[in-house]
């Protein structure tokens, strides 16, 4: 494993254990078992070091929705599945999910930050756009959009609010009904 990938992926655990102020370089070195100094010569400043850990969480979520976005995804059929199976992942990684709103909330407070986290979006907001065109919707832009919401609001749901995971099976069959009317909205 790289060592940026090390850090990053360090950093994403001290993120959803103890939150934006538990991450420091030296809580980063120490939990990756690295030298001290390590974390600071690889990203000099915080701001760095929150750019590093958004880029690798982005790449990480983006292979775990992978399967949404294949070819197999336009087809409407398979569609609910694979998007089930996507958020599925997204929901039993907590450590992922809640590092990630610990970015999202604190990228509203750093400009710096949130030009990076919008740009992570679009990598998945556009996909899902070209997706749901495919597919025949009138409006892939708005449902794009409504699409990511939906996946959000459940994920936030069932990582911070009162709801339980639902099953894969649960998902796909919301998901279903989510594309039925947005298809039938034309």
């Amino acid at each position: 494993m790289k060592r940026s990938d090390l850090v990053a992926d360090t950093a994403i655990t001290l993120l959803a254990e103890r939150g934006m102020r538990g991450l420091t370089h030296r809580a980063v070195d120490e939990a990756a078992g690295l030298p001290p100094g390590s974390t600071s010569n690889l990203a000099r400043t915080r701001a760095a070091l929150l750019e590093l850990t958004l880029s690798r969480l982005t790449e990480l979520e983006q292979r775990a929705l992978a399967g949404a976005y294949t070819a197999e995804a336009a087809d409407l059929a398979r569609l609910p599945e694979l998007m089930a199976q996507a958020l599925h992942i997204q929901l039993t990684d907590r450590r992922r999910t809640l590092a990630r709103y610990e970015l999202a909330l604190e990228a509203t407070r750093r400009p710096e930050l949130r030009r990076i986290y919008d740009e992570a979006g679009r990598r998945f907001r556009d996909p899902a756009v070209a997706m749901l065109a495919a597919i025949g919707s009138p409006d892939p832009v708005a449902h794009a959009r409504n699409l990511v919401a939906f996946g959000e609001g459940l994920m936030f749901d069932a990582i911070a609010g009162a709801g339980s995971v639902p099953t894969r099976e649960e998902l796909r069959d919301a998901l279903r009904d989510l594309l039925a009317g947005m298809l039938r909205s034309g």
